[in-house]
């Protein structure tokens, strides 16, 4: 028996085979060539098929788990045609007089290590990207088919790391566990786990050579531990734990339809996160009281020019009407940072996760966000749509929204377009936010802590650096002061306040939540139910 710990990425137990993920480095050619036109011709053909199979891979993402994961391949798709990395390819084989397939490893080590020395740790964690993306064009170039992983039962993946490409690519049934001796808890890989709700590990130190294909292990994403060949008092306490969760499972449905209310009577919205209108089905199948925050990215994300306004009324008119009177939180355009689109032309940033994006955009180019104001008004008439804006830092910021927001309602007036002027909130995920609370709360109408960039941007760490995952602490006394001054400054002029980051579905924290006076939790649909439960049977003082 060996036993290993590492960082959960994902709770839950499994226990079955091991198949060990040993990928071969694919063998690259050097070869002089005299045809170069002939030579540039093969990578125009390869960046297509390339482009066609990440599209493919974002729609059965998109559709498999929801837009979330689907955007990590539409990032993919942004770095295959990005054009600074296709004219280092096609200049390689010009220059040098060396086939398509040499140029493309050698741009790829290239750029990576370029990016790997870059001081922004986001830039850093684009490395991995772009070697998935040049290992997809290689495979093209070579002519290998991009075929699903079979496995022959359900098994516990182990592997050194795995690529965001590598972990789509198997059926998802087939799948009892992740565990990795590399990768952060924030990767792509990791966030694909947790929207595939599949048990995972990184970090674990495992030897790879001394694991068999076959043999069993168990992985408990609770404890962040995984055993090898356990032995039989580890294997029957494994198996009365998965029993355990399994009729929670069982009571989590007798669920549905009842209040998350505590026994005092404290009512508590636990709403669910969604990132695309196929998604309102996931929480209407776990019964989530609301939508607490629609990501309309989607929108914008995966092709050549702004989506209009009637792509977009039609959209959120679609999931008002599908939540039926529920509320439906849809937050403004959320794009930069690592949701890119060239038609924006947002360019190359040293910092941008700090750079250019959210409202910024939208306030600079204020058209962009009255088309998507326009379609937010029009949809209103249809259910109980609220918007919300992201990266707030002022009371300016929201006052000059307004002015935009009215711009808008007079000229939908002026058509006589029918129309209702929502619910107005605010995103509370800067320091700044936070430390103005009290003056944004006179203004709106509500507010939502997005808990994920707060952590980031108060700690100043990069939540997606797996050398900082030691640094990065969401339970922070920090953090749990600004949510408690957030609340209170809401609560002071009578505006409701909820979690919509990471840490509202934290379980461990959801009894201080409640006693802090939060409003609202709104989580993965998976965790709805979860939370009720925990809500229901809290003990009132």
């Amino acid at each position: 028996m060996q036993q290993f710990s590492g960082k959960s990425v994902c709770k839950g137990m499994a226990y079955g085979p091991v198949t060990v993920l040993r990928s071969p480095k694919q063998h690259i050619r050097h070869d002089k060539i005299w045809d170069v036109k002939a030579e540039l011709e093969r990578v125009n053909s390869a960046v297509e098929c390339a482009r066609k199979e990440l599209q493919s891979l974002y729609e059965r993402a998109s559709q498999e788990i929801g837009i979330s994961g689907g955007e990590i391949f539409q990032v993919h798709r942004m770095i295959l045609e990005d054009e600074e990395y296709l004219k280092a390819v096609r200049h390689t084989i010009q220059t040098e007089m060396v086939n398509a397939e040499y140029a493309v490893e050698f741009t790829s080590e290239r750029y990576g290590d370029m990016f790997f020395r870059m001081k922004d740790d986001y830039m850093r964690a684009r490395a991995m990207d772009i070697k998935d993306v040049s290992d997809r064009l290689l495979r093209v170039l070579n002519g290998r088919e991009d075929t699903r992983r079979s496995l022959d039962e359900p098994a516990i993946i182990v592997a050194d790391d795995l690529s965001p490409s590598e972990t789509m690519g198997f059926c998802r049934e087939k799948v009892l566990a992740f565990v990795t001796v590399r990768g952060s808890t924030n990767s792509h890989t990791a966030i694909l786990a947790r929207l595939m709700n599949i048990p995972a590990l990184v970090g674990v130190p495992v030897d790879l050579g001394e694991i068999q294909d076959g043999i069993r292990a168990f992985v408990d994403g609770f404890e962040g531990m995984v055993t090898f060949e356990p032995d039989e008092d580890v294997y029957r306490k494994a198996n009365e734990r998965m029993e355990d969760e399994q009729e929670k499972l069982c009571l989590f449905q007798k669920l549905k339809g009842k209040e998350s209310i505590t026994p005092g009577g404290k009512r508590i919205l636990i709403c669910a996160n969604i990132g695309s209108v196929r998604d309102v089905e996931r929480a209407l199948e776990n019964d989530a009281e609301g939508i607490g925050l629609f990501r309309s990215e989607f929108l914008y994300l995966g092709r050549k020019d702004f989506p209009t306004e009637e792509e977009q009324f039609q959209a959120y008119r679609q999931a008002a009407q599908q939540m039926a009177g529920k509320e439906v939180i849809i937050r403004t355009l959320d794009m930069g940072a690592d949701k890119q689109a060239e038609y924006f032309g947002l360019g190359r940033e040293e910092n941008p996760a700090m750079g250019f994006r959210a409202i910024r955009i939208c306030l600079k180019q204020p058209e962009i966000l009255k088309t998507q104001l326009r379609a937010l008004l029009r949809a209103a008439v249809y259910g109980n749509i609220s918007v919300i804006y992201p990266m707030i830092i002022s009371v300016e910021e929201v006052k000059r929204i307004f002015e935009i927001a009215q711009e808008v309602r007079e000229e939908l007036e002026s058509k006589r377009i029918p129309y209702r002027y929502p619910r107005q909130g605010v995103m509370i995920e800067t320091p700044a936010a936070v430390m103005v609370s009290d003056e944004l709360a006179r203004l709106v109408d509500f507010f939502s802590i997005g808990t994920n960039d707060l952590t980031q941007y108060t700690l100043a760490v990069d939540r997606q650096n797996e050398k900082l995952c030691d640094f990065y602490d969401p339970h922070h006394k920090a953090i749990m002061r600004m949510i408690r001054i957030v609340t209170e400054h809401a609560h002071k002029y009578g505006k409701k306040v909820g979690i919509c980051g990471e840490l509202g579905a934290d379980t461990s924290l959801t009894e201080e939540f409640v006693r802090m006076g939060i409003d609202e939790l709104s989580v993965v649909p998976s965790m709805v139910l979860k939370l009720r439960k925990i809500v229901r049977e809290l003990k009132d003082d």
